[in-house]
């Protein structure tokens, strides 16, 4: 029920003008190629619209809202994995950085099951093993892991002087796998430098666990319509929402990737009957190859907004075709709706007309319009930190993607199907049938065709053109992360963390769309902002200027 195509901006502000003003700051060079990364949305039909120029290094000199590719491999994809020991091998900042900034939440099945996320554990490089090497740390820190917790698996994360001096930590997990046969043992090349931003990462760590986890065990979880959530990490606690809700409608989540998880979850993930993807940049590569090498078909889905959530569970009803299931589906909205318009009615009333900005990574970006949709306000300009075209664009625009010398740096694997294991989940005719019915296989619209006529899109927004931004259209709220969150608010705009949640929600599914209709209308409505003003608003900025000699 989004109305997001009905909203236009051009009576508020010319986007025009507001790209121009952006690029007239920077050398030609720069200019020209930021130009690519600035565009302003026109929808065609079949969802044709122009051309973004996406996951390209950042431009040095400029303060990029990115992180690196350890922190997408570590910090976002294994780290809301409660029993695998994840050792960073590297300095402890990197290790330290990773587990403090995320705020993934797990319940273990019960206290006898293991939760290692209580804890960062690092090999402490030091300058001697940057002169030496440190791979004989990282063995002893091995040891010591499993002598201390005795787990079942262990991840060992590059950092960047890991790439640097040569440790290999491949030869050193085979090495510690063959003392101790029962522990699985694997390692990642994610140096931070590797990659342009943190999706390097987040491609490293879907190759190493579908390699050396998925398939590994074969038993499952008891219960009708098996699925698992891929691209759904458990900030503030969404994923424990998100299974309430698919509990009640009767699926059963046989696991997710990668909140609230298990190593066993993982190791039997295969035996699913359907992926359904929320993240679609941090994951898509592990629904593509799961569906290679076991036939498990996978569908895009939004649980991130009330009507989105019904329509994604409709959709995975739809796709099991159970009538039992539909008809359950459909009592649990129903129950769950009223409470949730009661709430959206009332706030809307304070919000409506109201403007956002989002500047996330994963589908965030994309996903939370549907939350600010529902209660009114207009999203005006948005973006990725890290995403690549097709995550703008849609799927349909893989095939002419470039592929450039950084996205060669990250190993693509080669996957056929297992002789043994592949299972063709629905038959062509029902595939068919499906796809007649509106449910868009391995597929993933983009947010640009979902978003406003002449919303201004920018890919890696940077601080200046941020306040570009506020100072053109004057923000109700923006929305990004925990490096923008103090700049923006120094501006006398409220920003909101959509990567940790600023210690609230959580947002996903029914309860979560009331908990951030709350949380928005504090954030908007609230005088306090109103107050505050920037030290450059006290004294004016310092200006020089320099000369030489010819």
């Amino acid at each position: 029920m989004s109305t997001r195509k009905d909203i236009t901006v051009e009576s508020m502000v010319d986007p025009f003008e507001v790209k121009e003003e952006i690029l007239k700051k920077y050398p030609a060079k720069v200019a020209r190629r930021r130009a690519k990364q600035i565009v302003v949305n026109h929808i065609e039909a079949g969802e044709q619209v122009p051309e973004i120029q996406a996951n390209t290094r950042a431009i040095p000199g400029i303060l990029t809202m990115r992180g690196c590719a350890y922190a997408g491999c570590k910090g976002v994809v294994l780290g809301p994995t409660r029993d695998i020991v994840q050792i960073t091998h590297g300095p402890i900042g990197c290790g330290f950085y990773s587990w403090l900034t995320r705020r993934n939440q797990t319940r273990p099945k019960s206290a006898d099951h293991p939760n290692y996320m209580p804890y960062a554990l690092s090999t402490d490089m030091q300058e001697e093993e940057i002169i030496f090497g440190g791979e004989k740390k990282l063995k002893k820190a091995i040891e010591e892991a499993i002598e201390i917790f005795h787990p079942k698996a262990i991840g060992i994360f590059s950092t960047c002087p890991v790439g640097l001096i040569g440790d290999d930590v491949h030869a050193v997990a085979r090495e510690m796998e063959g003392k101790y046969p029962g522990v699985n043992i694997f390692g990642f090349s994610c140096e931070g430098y590797k990659g342009v931003s943190q999706s390097a990462g987040h491609h490293v760590a879907n190759n190493k666990v579908f390699t050396d986890v998925v398939g590994q065990l074969e038993s499952h979880k008891d219960g009708e319509f098996r699925f698992n959530i891929l691209g759904e990490y458990n900030i503030g606690g969404d994923a424990f929402e998100i299974e309430r809700i698919t509990e009640a409608c009767g699926f059963t989540v046989h696991s997710t990737f990668s909140g609230n998880s298990e190593y066993d979850e993982f190791a039997s993930a295969h035996t699913a009957d359907l992926n359904v993807v929320m993240c679609h940049r941090s994951i898509n590569y592990m629904a593509d190859m799961m569906e290679k090498r076991y036939g498990i078909p996978w569908l895009k889905v939004n649980f991130i907004g009330a009507q989105a959530t019904a329509k994604s569970l409709r959709k995975i009803a739809a796709y099991f075709g159970d009538p039992v299931l539909m008809e359950r589906v459909e009592r649990v909205i129903t129950e769950e709706m009223p409470e949730v318009e009661r709430v959206r009615k009332e706030i809307k009333s304070r919000c409506e007309g109201k403007v956002a900005m989002l500047f996330v990574g994963g589908s965030r970006a994309h996903h939370y319009q549907e939350l600010f949709a529902e209660i009114g306000m207009k999203t005006v300009s948005a973006g990725y930190e890290f995403a690549h075209r097709d995550d703008y664009e849609g799927r349909k625009v893989i095939g002419n993607i470039v592929i450039d010398a950084d996205t060669r740096n990250i190993e693509e694997l080669t996957v056929v199907a297992d002789e043994t294991r592949y299972r063709q989940r629905k038959d062509e005719a029902e595939i068919e049938r499906l796809r007649n019915a509106g449910i868009r296989f391995s597929d993933y619209t983009g947010m640009m065709p979902e978003m406003a006529e002449n919303a201004l899109i920018i890919d890696d927004l940077n601080h200046y053109e941020a306040e570009v931004l506020i100072e053109k259209y004057k923000p109700a709220i923006f929305c990004a992360g925990i490096k923008e969150k103090y700049v923006i608010q120094k501006a006398g705009i409220p920003l909101k963390q959509l990567h940790s949640y600023d210690y609230s929600g959580p947002y996903a599914g029914f309860k979560g769309a009331i908990n951030f209709y709350r949380e928005i209308d504090r954030m908007v409505n609230s005088k306090l902002f109103h107050f505050v003003k920037a030290p450059w608003q006290e004294s004016p900025e310092l200006a020089g200027s320099y000369a030489w000699n010819m």
